[in-house]
């Protein structure tokens, strides 16, 4: 289908800032950044270091996976630690507004992490769950190496982050933060379904991320809107173009702490156009010990710090469970 046919008829797309991570002129990269996170928190990432050829491949393992029925899809449903398959409906991201969970299914990975390491005890860590290697063969290997790289990336930001807000490049570097990271990677797909906003219905609800920023990976349909100013009545969404072979990037709650609201985590939602729709979103969190406190050079006499320090663990788990399924759903269906 060509590019015009995807575009959203009678909308507002929304323009953002480009980000070259290739380019030697870093303070254009922390200038644009900056105004981009002043602006809306959303910008583009470009020349990131992983190719295209290699998306391609992760974007068709993905699609190999949610192709499969759902009976042998629902054999590696999501576990306890968020780890493996997570069936339509299972997320709510927007009570208020929706009736329904969302309409996307999706699968988690996160960092892995032996059963017998001591380390696998704490949430979000531990091994990951995946299908069985005949019925989809070198597909835990294409995700392994998409979650290491994108890391990589996310690091990359991480650095130009740092330096708009006047602190150190490796700030975020240190082993309590990007370190030892609570990276999770999650492959989503929209079946086509027509999202009604007026009904309640989305492929994704309105929320923010939790965690310091996102990478989002998208094939070219559209989907994904953004409203720039949460507080406002009424809510203003725009769309954002897809950019072959770019991340969009975009702020979490975590920054938004950290920063003391200079840089805003920004509302997002998906809406659904009757097209098949693949994403894949790279969460990045600092690790499970990490006290989330306001930044040395984010306050003042004038503004001081507008939230309690919290650790990333424990804001991390209540936001999940807020969001998602009681898997005691699950147990009673199966049997």
């Amino acid at each position: 289908m060509s590019k015009q046919d995807d575009t959203p008829a009678s909308t507002t797309i929304s323009f953002l800032n480009c980000i070259d991570l290739s380019t030697p002129d870093v303070q254009e990269s922390v200038s644009l950044l900056k105004q981009a996170c002043l602006d809306c928190g959303f910008f583009y990432v470009t020349n990131h270091g992983i190719s295209q050829e290699f998306m391609e491949e992760v974007f068709s393992q993905s699609k190999k996976f949610f192709e499969l029925p759902l009976s042998e899809k629902m054999k590696v449903l999501r576990n306890e630690k968020h780890r493996g398959y997570t069936p339509v409906l299972d997320e709510l991201l927007d009570p208020d507004n929706q009736i329904h969970g969302d309409y996307k299914e999706g699968y988690y990975i996160g960092v892995e992490v032996p059963e017998d390491d001591p380390e696998a005890d704490k949430p979000f860590y531990g091994p990951n769950v995946w299908p069985a290697d005949g019925i989809l063969p070198g597909w835990r290997q294409t995700m392994e190496k998409f979650h290491q790289q994108a890391l990589g990336v996310a690091r990359a930001v991480s650095r130009i982050i740092a330096l708009a807000l006047d602190l150190e490049a490796d700030f975020f570097d240190k082993p309590e933060m990007l370190g030892h990271p609570i990276a999770v990677m999650r492959l989503l797909h929209y079946a086509g379904q027509i999202s009604d906003p007026s009904k309640g219905l989305y492929g994704a609800g309105a929320h923010s991320d939790y965690g310091l920023i996102t990478l989002l990976a998208t094939d070219d349909i559209y989907g994904l809107q953004i409203c720039k100013d949460k507080d406002a009545q009424p809510q203003v969404w725009e769309f954002v173009a897809p950019l072959k072979g770019a991340f969009i990037v975009n702020l979490g709650d975590m920054l938004e702490r950290w920063s003391n609201c200079i840089f805003k985590s920004t509302l997002h939602r998906v809406l659904g156009n009757g097209q098949e729709r693949y994403s894949i979103a790279y969460f990045v969190e600092p690790s499970h010990e990490c006290l989330v406190e306001c930044l040395p050079t984010c306050k003042s006499e004038k503004k001081p710090p507008m939230f309690p320090p919290i650790k990333c663990e424990a804001y991390l788990s209540q936001r999940y469970k807020d969001t998602h399924a009681d898997l005691k759903v699950y147990n009673k269906h199966q049997s």
